[in-house]
């Protein structure tokens, strides 16, 4: 029987009671496919503060290490919101990041279709299906370029600088390269050539990669362009590959189209080390301890931790088919619509782990 080690970042607000439908599910199909779970618990953001005043305790990273993936649930809250900067509950997991060394971020946009009603996109755009996977450069570009203030012509200015080496832009190609190879076969590859000297560097090394994977279909797109055709005809897309700041921007804009945040289940990964997989949601203190969070971007993330870092897909693949056929009946009130019924967190995960 494999067994692999799993470290919890519960986190703030509706983290802990969506991680914990995580887990239900996951023992759920672990007990069914005959693999063993260690689930270990640590601290971070808000919940680290109060128990050890620092966002990220060392100990937490220590933990995170030697896991064989990470499930966070989210960090933040009103009650740490006038802290500085560094001291804040968000600064964890900007470090838990940085320390894992997590430079792929994968973020899939669906449209399930008992949800299709939900996108803001008419129904023939979106088709009978819609599943896209936004791979970003997560820890190089303009994001962390050179940067500053100073004084030009006698008035003030401000500067960031946008770089990327050739070994950073290889290996985020290569991770969507192979991607895409489980998927339908096509890499999109977003960039804004025509006006900047990275991105021609960029448009160089996936051009070159891409002759190391002759099954994929790779195609060239300008960041505006690729803005554009995300609503105009989204459903041209399997992978799109793209840098930091385009990654930020492209991946909310796609995200969108599934019509509910709380759908939305994303990973971070390196080359070697746990992932870590998270929703793309914020910790909605507003609404913590009321049992009607929506659990499934977390439950999907959890499926994503199957398949990326513990390499059982076909667990993967029923979590998420439980999850779209759950979804014609049952729904949290995020989502609710007249003719479902409508179901509390906690109902939820049952529902989706009793139908594994």
């Amino acid at each position: 029987m494999n067994s692999f080690s799993i470290t919890l970042l519960k986190g703030d607000g509706i983290g802990p009671e969506i991680i914990n439908q995580a887990v239900r599910v996951l023992n759920r199909a672990a007990e069914k496919y005959n693999f063993k779970l260690n689930f270990t618990e640590a601290p971070i953001g808000g919940e680290a503060i109060d128990k050890t005043g620092v966002p990220l305790p060392e100990e937490t990273v220590k933990v995170c290490k030697s896991s064989d993936a990470v499930l966070l649930g989210a960090v933040g809250g009103y009650k740490w919101d006038n802290l500085p900067g560094g001291k804040r509950p968000e600064a964890g997991l900007l470090g838990i990041r940085a320390s894992l060394g997590l430079y792929a971020n994968l973020r899939p946009a669906i449209v399930f279709e008992p949800l299709k009603s939900a996108s803001p996109l008419k129904p023939e755009i979106i088709g009978d299906s819609l599943d896209i996977m936004v791979v970003r450069e997560l820890t190089g570009g303009i994001y962390f370029g050179k940067r500053g203030r100073t004084v030009q012509d006698g008035v003030n200015a401000a500067f960031d600088t946008e770089m990327y080496t050739e070994k950073e832009v290889e290996r985020i190609a290569r991770k969507a390269f192979e991607i895409a190879r489980a998927r339908r076969g096509k890499v999109t590859s977003v960039d804004k050539a025509n006006v900047l000297e990275s991105s021609r560097l960029w448009r160089e090394i996936v051009t070159k990669v891409s002759k190391d994977y002759p099954d994929i279909t790779i195609e060239h797109m300008y960041v505006d362009n690729a803005a554009m055709q995300l609503i105009r005809n989204p459903r041209q897309f399997d992978v799109i590959l793209t840098s930091n700041m385009f990654g930020d921007i492209l991946s909310d804009e796609a995200s969108m189209i599934s019509g509910s945040i709380g759908m939305l289940a994303s990973a971070s990964l390196s080359d070697s080390g746990p992932g870590l997989y998270e929703p793309i949601h914020g910790s909605a203190p507003d609404i913590a301890g009321q049992n009607i969070a929506n659990p499934l971007a977390t439950i999907l993330s959890a499926a994503m931790m199957l398949r990326f870092s513990l390499g059982i897909p076909h667990v993967a693949d029923e979590i998420e088919r439980v999850v779209k056929d759950t979804l014609k009946t049952a729904r949290t009130p995020d989502i609710w619509a007249e003719g479902y019924r409508k179901v509390t967190t906690d109902e939820m995960g049952e529902l989706i782990a009793s139908a594994i």
